[in-house]
């Protein structure tokens, strides 16, 4: 059982999970061209995951990480659902993308922790870790999630290119991972030990 401390952290650590795959939910029906490039707008969103997941390992380790993921599942599937039936989707689409979305979190933040923390227990350098972790997560959700929700889906356009614009949103995902959110993760862990230390104190 988790101490009261531990499981406000983890209230908390679902919260945030379930807030940003819910955005990042009704961002995916929101197509976006830049320079030819097909996206949608749930590229700039869906690496906090990954940083939040990541930073989860790192200082509170793997147990907290897996119930962090496991609880957020089947909270995703309905905070999705709910908010794509609220944008006017119909009952099969928003299921199938809702199921897909969680399913595609699920499998890719589990891989994670693994990865991670295989990386961390190898290499000393902090940046190691969560740069590769980043590009292997959000590859994987990314065609699991394009997979599952649009492949003969009765939606035209997603149906027909999300091949192209998961690959194009695995990389879009992979660079802002890296140039905005590991920056952000290095300060978060720094403010995080320093704080821990103080405690300590």
């Amino acid at each position: 059982m988790f101490k009261n401390t531990n499981k406000k952290i983890l209230l908390f650590l679902v919260s945030v999970q379930i807030i940003v795959i819910t955005v990042s939910n009704f961002l995916v029906s929101l197509p976006l061209e830049v320079y030819g490039i097909k996206l949608t707008w749930s590229a700039f969103s869906f690496p906090i995951v990954v940083l939040a997941i990541d930073l989860t390992v790192r200082v509170l380790g793997k147990s907290i990480a897996r119930a962090t993921i496991a609880l957020s599942y089947p909270l995703a599937i309905l905070s999705s659902v709910a908010i794509l039936l609220f944008e006017g989707l119909g009952e099969e689409e928003a299921f199938r993308i809702g199921f897909a979305s969680a399913t595609a979190y699920g499998v890719s933040t589990l891989l994670d922790v693994y990865v991670f923390q295989f990386l961390r227990e190898r290499y000393n350098y902090w940046w190691i870790a969560p740069s590769i972790s980043t590009v292997f997560a959000n590859v994987i959700d990314t065609f699991v999630f394009f997979f599952a929700a649009f492949s003969n889906s009765n939606d035209t356009f997603m149906a027909e290119n999300w091949i192209e614009i998961a690959t194009n949103q695995s990389f879009i995902k992979i660079l802002i991972g890296l140039i905005l959110f590991l920056p952000f993760y290095g300060i978060l862990l720094n403010y995080i030990l320093k704080k821990i230390n103080k405690d300590d104190i």
